[in-house]
């Protein structure tokens, strides 16, 4: 069933169309009638429906273009239609006046196409092989972009330069001279010959970026100087981007030249504020550039279909470091005996593994600890004098249909109802960002969700803090935005981001930090304690809505294993038709929860158990199994997952070193050292007596 703000939209939608057909018709009436005020009015109605329809509904005209409609055939019929009702006006002489008047019109045309031809030169010489991000890239002779109204957008340029036209076309026909028309038209081809004149500047050899050839070339040297080791390689689709941006900052703290390899071009923005530098190459040919660098271990967040074009370079050692770990399927796929290794956090992903029996052996199974979890702070005790927080934060359904990956949809309403019933809890409900992209029926139970809590809070009253906690969000917000957003002209392209996007700052990446820590606390202080709070933006993460909640509901999903870090009480939902015995021999990690039931009826002794720590039964199997989930404390993950990196990369290593050996070993196959080596030697020992025979 089609949702409420569908079926308005398509109904505009519509209304538009058919306000432009009768516009079409009522033009050409009043041209043939003629019926001159008709005609104006419809003239002008015409084109002025068009220009909204270009800003407002896009995706509309672009319907109309696949039946060969599209704008230069409506306004090159706008225009006909003008030139036909000057025909059967009174007073318009056809020959004198009207002939002219056609002949600037066809020029325009011309002009206009031409402008066309060019902007397909102009974009065809602005297009790299690969994108950039914190990487001075002003040798490749980088420069602003045209204007878009020039290089791109050709419907609205169109019609933007037609105003005039018809405009003095339609002061001719009141005043029937064509004097006006003829006005109308020269400063309409003089916009169009001057936008043309104007964007061939960006085909002159001061505004030519580098040819493709001299770009790898760049490349090339680049990757020579820089030397990257280690670097996290990842693809997907715009949502998917969570994934990647989680690495950052372990990434950024490796010993060695970190790099980040992406493959759509897109992504280049997608990836939050760093100072790692980044290098997207689109084509598998120029991929495998990165064979011939000192680049020695590639990290993999995430599976995908471009993974296998990377992994086809030996040279490289590569791990995959998923972007969670939870207890289901998608956490031991099968592509994971495609890598070198597999680094997990502790000994549970390891035993997961081997469960599975998928061919990952577990010599190459790595424990490294989960080095993003730091900011995570531990528990401190039941909650005193304020109500307690409860985070819901659920995952989203998955691709398989399974009922148990999200609880959303058969136990979310019940959850959030219980909660809420509860004066003396506050609820942070923050669900995954994919949340109804595959099951409309989650995306319905989310809108629900969201509308009981809005109403919840509209019940509630309290003191609320002063107009100076919104003021100092606003201020650290600007300065957070200031750090981490780039402002860019509306007409900027790859080429004009790239070269605004150069080498960072030194210490950005640090000040970028610090003012995501004083945004989270100013965010919080900025609203009572008793007031719910519905989260669906990035800010602020799910890291720090773990210390400000006292319990966590979620699945089974990374969510949770994340937060048993804090060693808090959580639960975890049972929608997959298990018994609850079942429940927690197929998924360890809620091992230590409380498991709720679809109906929810175990939420209100949660609550109990988590404001009388006497009646927290779980907290030291909460402790076992942290360590079980999440390795040691002792040393560091940070420092665990730098020595597999370094341990990775020393293998890289020893790869390079055996196959030079065995290379050099191969008849035809001598490296210019030692050929050069032997050269040298054959010249010492010239006029040198004959060495002894080996007995």
């Amino acid at each position: 069933m089609p949702s409420a703000g569908i079926v308005p939209r398509r109904a505009v939608q519509l209304a538009a169309l058919f306000a432009m057909m009768v516009a079409f018709t009522a033009q050409l009436l009043g041209a043939l009638l003629p019926v001159i005020p008709l005609f104006i009015a419809a003239s002008v109605v015409n084109l002025g429906l068009d220009l909204v329809l270009q800003h407002k509904q896009p995706g509309l005209l672009a319907v109309l273009g696949r039946i060969r409609f599209d704008v230069t055939v409506r306004q090159l019929l706008r225009d006909m239609l003008i030139l036909v009702g000057l025909l059967h006006i009174d007073g318009i002489n056809p020959l004198e006046e009207q002939a002219p008047l056609t002949i600037t019109l066809l020029l325009f045309y011309g002009t206009h196409f031409v402008c066309q031809a060019v902007a397909v030169l102009v974009r065809r010489t602005r297009g790299l092989p690969f994108v950039t991000r914190n990487i001075d890239a002003s040798a490749l002779r980088l420069s602003d972009a045209p204007p878009r109204i020039l290089s791109r957008q050709t419907g609205r340029r169109l019609l933007r330069f037609s105003v005039p036209t018809t405009t003095g076309m339609m002061l001719t026909a009141i005043t029937t001279d064509a004097y006006w028309g003829g006005i109308g038209l020269t400063v309409s081809l003089a916009l169009s010959a001057g936008g043309t004149l104007y964007l061939g500047t960006w085909l002159l050899p001061k505004k030519r970026v580098a040819t493709e050839k001299q770009a790898l070339e760049w490349l090339d040297n680049w990757l020579t100087d820089y030397q990257p080791t280690v670097g996290m390689y990842f693809s997907g689709g715009s949502s998917s981007a969570y994934q990647a941006n989680m690495w950052l900052s372990t990434l950024a703290d490796l010993d060695g030249n970190p790099i980040i390899v992406l493959r759509e071009r897109f992504m280049v923005q997608k990836i939050e504020a760093t100072d790692v530098p980044i290098v997207c190459i689109p084509k598998v040919a120029n991929l495998m550039r990165l064979e011939h660098s000192t680049l020695k271990v590639l990290l993999h967040p995430a599976n995908s279909g471009k993974t296998s074009q990377i992994l086809r370079i030996p040279s490289i050692k590569h791990a995959f470091t998923n972007h969670g770990e939870s207890d289901k399927l998608s956490s031991c796929n099968p592509y994971a005996k495609a890598y070198d290794e597999v680094w997990v956090a502790g000994p549970a992903a390891r035993d997961r593994y081997q469960l599975a029996d998928i061919g990952v052996e577990d010599k190459d199974v790595i424990e490294v600890g989960r080095p993003q979890l730091a900011p995570i702070q531990p528990y401190t005790g039941a909650p005193a004098g304020r109500p307690a927080t409860v985070l819901y934060a659920p995952t989203w359904e998955g691709w398989d249909g399974n009922p148990g990956n999200t609880s959303v949809i058969l136990a979310g309403e019940n959850i959030v109802r219980e909660l809420l019933a509860d004066e003396n809890v506050r609820l942070l409900y923050k669900p995954h960002p994919m949340t109804g992209s595959v099951d409309p029926r989650a995306g319905a139970a989310n809108t629900r969700i969201q509308a009981m809590i809005t109403e919840a809070n509209a019940r509630r009253s309290g003191a609320r803090p002063g107009p100076e906690a919104a003021a100092e969000l606003a201020r650290r917000a600007d300065e957070l935005n200031a750090l981490t957003t780039s402002a860019f002209r509306k007409s900027a392209d790859e080429l004009e981001r790239m070269r605004l996007q150069g080498t960072p700052q030194e210490g950005r990446a640090a000040a970028v930090a610090a003012a995501v820590t004083a945004w989270e606390e100013a965010y919080w202080n900025s609203f009572p304690e008793w007031e719910h709070r519905i989260i669906t933006t990035a800010r602020p993460g799910i890291f720090s809505c773990f210390n400000q909640a006292d319990v966590l509901i979620s699945d089974v999903s990374s969510v949770v294993s994340d937060y048993l870090t804090s060693e808090k009480p959580y639960a975890v939902a049972n929608t997959s038709g298990m018994t609850e015995d079942d429940f927690r021999v197929n998924f360890p990690t809620v091992r230590a929860a409380t498991i709720l039931t679809p109906e929810a009826g175990e939420v209100a002794g949660l609550l109990d158990a988590v404001r009388n720590p006497e009646k927290d039964t779980l907290a030291a199997e909460r402790a076992e199994l942290k360590e079980h989930l999440l390795g040691p404390s002792d040393p560091p993950s940070s420092v665990r997952f730098n020595q597999a990196a370094l341990a990775l990369c020393a293998k890289a290593d020893e790869r390079r070193v055996r196959m030079e050996n065995r290379l050099s070993g191969i008849p035809g196959q001598r490296s210019q050292e030692d050929l050069d080596a032997a050269e040298t030697a054959g010249q010492q020992t010239d006029g040198a007596p004959d060495a002894p025979a080996a007995v």
